[in-house]
């Protein structure tokens, strides 16, 4: 792909792409105009502030607390933590439910379910979108988000049910593309259902794809292709309606 598009990464975990100043450079110079970086515990959520601080306007903060690193001593903590920097940030995540049987020997459903309605709550007084992640829990993290009334929210890269996902779109929530729309079967289907008023882009660096691609933001030039591709328009304007979507749900200014 030669011609550069103006790309948001709408979810990254930047504290563990390594040599990141390098990764920043090579996103903005294949078009990348901002990332947003996500917490997942209160660590995370610490660090993610200070990339937003060292490269501000071009990375934006999410503060949240993913099923993974759940406890009951670590929820009231990131409440807290989260509310205290709201000012600074633009959305609560990453958040949600994982029901996969590795999650779910630390974390009980009852537990994580708790929890993810204590921080959706927490998006809603707040005023800020909720970045959802819900493995093998797709209806259950709808219906907790519906139930907080949430207005705004995007189900990230979302592989499940389609009744679900129409359910997600019905209530105007976002799902995210990331690498996988080039493979993974459920993935490509839903970016297929999505339209394309409802879709973002993301990564997820530095999560691992197939062959063995250690993602970083400048790779979010994958995951527009593979929309282009099983959309079947040009890529300008898929990168045209997912940045100005991204922009609206996070609020960014000069993007």
């Amino acid at each position: 792909m030669d011609e550069k598009y103006a790309l948001i990464d709408s979810h990254a975990h930047l504290e563990e792409v390594e040599d990141l100043e390098a990764a920043i450079a090579r996103a903005r110079d294949s078009g990348v105009v901002a990332i947003i970086t996500v917490g997942s515990d209160y660590e995370s959520n610490h660090q993610a502030l200070d990339i937003a601080q060292r490269h501000n306007s071009f990375v934006y903060p999410a503060l949240g607390l993913h099923p993974w690193s759940l406890s009951f001593s670590t929820l009231d903590r990131n409440l807290q933590f989260i509310e205290d920097n709201a000012e600074n940030i633009v959305g609560i995540g990453e958040i949600g439910l994982d029901y996969h049987k590795s999650v779910m020997k630390g974390s009980s459903k009852e537990l994580q379910k708790e929890a993810l309605a204590s921080l959706l709550g927490l998006a809603k007084r707040l005023g800020k979108p909720a970045i959802i992640h819900s493995r093998y829990a797709w209806r259950d993290a709808f219906s907790l988000a519906r139930d907080a009334e949430i207005k705004q929210a995007v189900f990230h890269w979302y592989t499940g049910p389609l009744n679900v996902l129409r359910d997600i779109l019905g209530c105007g929530y976002f799902v995210s593309a990331t690498i996988a729309a080039e493979y993974h079967e459920e993935h490509r289907r839903a970016i297929k259902e999505a339209p394309l008023e409802r879709l973002l882009l993301e990564t997820d660096s530095p999560v691992v794809y197939r062959q063995g691609l250690r993602a970083e933001p400048s790779h979010v030039l994958r995951s527009l292709q593979a929309v282009a591709n099983l959309k079947g328009l040009e890529p300008g304007i898929i990168a045209a309606r997912t940045t100005e979507n991204a922009v609206a749900l996070f609020g960014l200014k000069g993007c």
